[in-house]
């Protein structure tokens, strides 16, 4: 079951799930918004970088990033999350690379991985909202509540730096050359149901002037 604005206030307040710090106003219908943290580091810059101090973290063309995020969860044996990049980051041409469920037991701060695929550079503001978590409620507690190597991890790690640092992200070229690789995918495809419907309009048009031969002879 999602648990609607409603129940995940009544969760929090139960303490089932707990939101650090827990901003009412972060609240949607059946979901919350979380935020971009204190922390980030981008493989074009390879070095962490303090997002409240500068305000924002940039990711260029073809950029990977990691970002910390500001709210510290915790969830109960019976509770399970799922985080989606937010729409308007999605629609700037970014895509998260970060597993979407967050496991019963866990607790931290999430860390969100994201590549920029546009020619353009976009700006991360710090707190800005980045994410939306869904709370799931599961039928029973979980036997084996999530105990793994990301359980109360508050910031990012060694192992987050080690990746940006052997990183190059994607050259602008690369870029260019992937956005002209979907757009001729989305051309023949285009271009396929475009013929796909001629045949089609084609071959009603030869039944019906079949069936009025036919009704013509009768």
């Amino acid at each position: 079951m999602i648990l609607t604005d409603r129940l995940i206030r009544e969760a929090v307040k139960d303490g089932q799930v707990a939101i650090t710090p827990f901003d009412d106003g972060q609240i949607q219908a059946a979901s919350i918004d979380l935020r971009v943290g204190e922390e980030g580091a981008t493989t074009k810059s390879k070095k962490l970088v303090n997002i409240r101090e500068h305000g924002f973290l940039l990711l260029e063309p073809g950029d990977f990033g990691v970002i910390s995020i500001y709210e510290e969860l915790q969830l109960d044996a019976q509770h399970v999350g799922r985080i989606g990049l937010r729409s308007k980051y999605a629609r700037k041409g970014l895509i998260a690379t970060t597993g979407p469920q967050i496991d019963p037991g866990y607790h931290g701060r999430l860390t969100l991985g994201v590549t920029n695929l546009t020619p353009q550079t976009v700006s991360i503001p710090y707190k800005d909202d980045i994410l939306t978590l869904e709370i799931h409620k599961l039928e029973e507690r979980a036997q084996h509540p999530y105990s793994g190597p990301y359980q109360h991890k508050l910031g990012l790690g060694p192992e987050d730096l080690e990746v940006i640092a052997e990183g190059d992200g994607m050259a602008f070229s690369e870029v260019l050359t992937t956005l002209r690789t979907l757009s001729s995918n989305v051309a023949h495809l285009t271009s396929r149901m475009g013929t796909m419907q001629w045949v089609m309009g084609f071959g009603i048009s030869v039944i019906a002037i079949m069936v009025a031969i036919i009704a013509l002879k009768h």
